[in-house]
């Protein structure tokens, strides 16, 4: 099952049968946000940007519409292990709400 939002002329796709988050622009991937969600708490494990597509924002963009997506959800907590991720949450203070307390 997947589910997709258009951000900014991107399209967003929670590709929930393989547990990620897919960017396209154009019919081209750019960015990918690998998760576990384990039914309270989606663990984002890895931001991946295609070479090409590298220093453009495109982790961001992925990063902030999964997490604008989650949040919608309102039912999971999330879990930062990726370390781009962990930096996203680091800039974007108003978001922390969101993480699992450990």
């Amino acid at each position: 099952m997947t589910s997709s939002t258009t951000i900014d002329g991107f399209i967003l796709t929670d590709e929930k049968d393989a547990s990620r988050y897919t960017l396209m622009r154009d019919g081209k991937l750019v960015s990918v946000l690998d998760y576990r969600d384990d039914g309270s708490t989606i663990a984002l494990t890895r931001a991946f940007t295609i070479p090409t597509f590298r220093g453009q924002g495109h982790a961001a963009r992925i990063t902030a519409g999964a997490v604008a997506d989650i949040e919608s959800r309102a039912d999971r907590r999330i879990d930062p292990v990726c370390w781009y991720v962990a930096e996203w949450f680091e800039q974007n203070p108003g978001k922390q709400g969101l993480l699992r307390r450990r």
